[in-house]
């Protein structure tokens, strides 16, 4: 649980990185091959193909520190 909302996170490993993304804690691209974790909220407010639709990439100590 994060600030009142319970989210989903799983690891990325660099072997499955296949595309870059920018990471919402820093705004800093998370680079191909650069192991990360994807999370979103499992609350299921506006359903779960919404919540999926809004997963994030994050660096790991983003997400840490967020």
């Amino acid at each position: 649980m994060r600030r009142g909302v319970e989210w989903i996170v799983q690891p990325v490993s660099a072997a499955q990185a296949q595309k870059a993304y920018t990471c919402p804690g820093c705004g800093r691209q998370i680079d191909i091959g650069v192991a990360h974790l994807v999370a979103w909220r499992a609350d299921g407010v506006l359903g779960d193909a919404a919540d999926l639709a809004a997963r994030r990439h994050w660096h790991q100590h983003c997400w840490k520190v967020a």
